[in-house]
């Protein structure tokens, strides 16, 4: 048995509105949304009873899924966003661009902040971080060439 792909990645939001919008923004198109409730669900996630709104949102090529979930009950526990990137754990994601200064231009319009600075890796790529709305760290890269 082999695996066949990876299916998403699942990112906790505040504001899940502002963050379809913000990953709108980005490029990755809004599939849909639900809310997933009920004693079934909370045996997959160990939570119990729970409540979730989530939208999933898929890059253009059609590969990857980004699962944005608002947890409503239980609440959220803990707060990771503040994690300098070289915390232990899931960090962060990767997007490539085609254009990393027009991207990081739209995404400051929508509160994203810089982390660092823009930098140059040889020929290949440029690269940066960024935080977007509620926190979230978030590399873009810009093949180069």
């Amino acid at each position: 048995m082999a695996l066949k792909r990876m299916d998403n990645v699942g990112i906790v939001v505040e504001d899940l509105a502002a963050a379809i919008d913000f990953f709108g923004e980005l490029g990755l198109e809004l599939e849909g949304r639900a809310t997933i409730e009920g004693e079934w669900a909370g045996r997959i996630t160990g939570l119990g009873d729970q409540r979730v709104e989530i939208a999933m949102m898929r890059t253009p090529d059609g590969h990857i899924r980004l699962e944005l979930s608002r947890f409503l009950m239980p609440a959220v526990v803990a707060d990771h966003r503040n994690a300098p990137v070289n915390a232990l754990g899931y960090l962060r994601v990767m997007f490539t661009v085609d254009d990393i200064d027009d991207t990081l231009e739209r995404l400051r319009a929508r509160g994203a902040q810089l982390v660092g600075e823009v930098v140059q890796y040889g020929d290949t790529y440029r690269l940066c971080y960024i935080r977007a709305p509620d926190g979230l760290l978030l590399g873009l890269a810009q093949e180069l060439g």
